[in-house]
């Protein structure tokens, strides 16, 4: 197959969709499939400009058995879910499939805890670091495979998730946490920039594959500095505009929080107390490794977290 054609799945969400806004601006549109539950959400500029539409769903299998057809490089996103065992066999379905059509590279987008090693107590972690393995057997078992799993680093827009679900417009003056508030902490990251970069290293592979760097590795795209979590609810309120503190409470009573309860509770699972491994992943340091990455692809400083945060209001 002499042309070279980029898949990314699912092209939608915050993340997919900055990185196919900053990919199809370097990439030809002709070289770019663009998969989705639903293409009709896909901008149409896309389409006219010549990128190929498909439509596939990681929650029906059949839809990913030809998909993936005459790709070359696959983009793979994540599926969102908190269920460890159905997101890990979300991933091994879709790499399966990639890799039986003849996908030669996955860049696989796994999340920052666990620092650049393999162990995380965090439960969302425990999907990524499954199917970081699984790339890993089959690159070690097809030498014409490889992959790159991109670390992408907390979202500053996701604040919420980790403060018990703190509001900007209705802000109050606690932050109830199974969490002192103190380092180590979060190096947060704004999410348009790392689709941004995480594009870049996308056409980086598709324009000299022979010279990319990062294959068969583990990268952390991290934001340009630690804040604790006492720092991170300081700037909240701030930006807010109310004094706002941490009280450390029981992993009971933080989980017990009608925000809490309520965000964290899918059909009949709550799904509050293994979310709240995060705190001890914090606490053991796994999200405060700040690496120049990020900086280095974007070709800037990075976003601070509190200007991210303002532009929310």
């Amino acid at each position: 197959m002499d042309e070279k054609k980029v898949a990314i799945f699912p092209a939608s969400g915050k993340l997919g969709g900055s990185v196919m806004k900053y990919a199809l601006k370097l990439l030809p549109a002709r070289d770019v499939v663009l998969i989705a539950r639903y293409p009709s959400k896909i901008p149409d500029d896309y389409r006219n400009a010549g990128a190929t539409i498909r439509a596939a769903d990681y929650d029906s299998p059949e839809t990913l058995e030809t998909v993936f057809t005459e790709v070359n490089i696959l983009f793979l996103i994540s599926y969102p879910t908190f269920q460890h065992e159905r997101r890990t066999k979300a991933h091994k379905l879709a790499v399966d499939f990639a890799h039986k059509s003849g996908v030669k590279h996955i860049f696989y987008t796994s999340l920052a805890f666990a620092g650049l090693g393999d162990q995380s107590v965090a439960q969302v972690m425990q999907a990524h670091l499954d199917t970081e393995r699984y790339l890993a057997k089959l690159a070690s078992e097809d030498s014409s495979f490889s992959y790159t799993s991109i670390r992408e680093g907390l979202y500053s827009e996701s604040f919420h998730m980790y403060t018990a679900f703190f509001s900007l417009k209705q802000p109050t003056s606690e932050v109830l946490l199974p969490h002192d508030g103190s380092g180590p902490g979060l190096a947060w990251a704004k999410i348009d920039e790392l689709g941004e970069a995480s594009a870049s290293l996308l056409v980086k592979f598709y324009a000299a594959p022979g010279d990319f760097p990062y294959r068969n590795q583990i990268l952390l795209l991290s934001g340009p500095r630690e804040w604790s979590l006492n720092e991170t609810v300081q700037a909240l309120g701030r930006v807010a505009g109310k004094e706002v503190s941490i009280r450390q409470v029981s992993l009971d009573e933080y989980a017990s929080q009608e925000l809490v309860e309520s965000r964290l509770t899918i059909g009949v699972n709550k799904w509050a107390k293994k979310w709240a491994t995060v705190y001890d992943a914090i606490r053991n340091g796994e999200t405060s490794i700040v690496t120049p990455l990020l900086k280095e692809l974007l070709g800037r400083e990075p976003e601070d977290f509190e200007t991210t945060i303002r532009a929310m209001i």
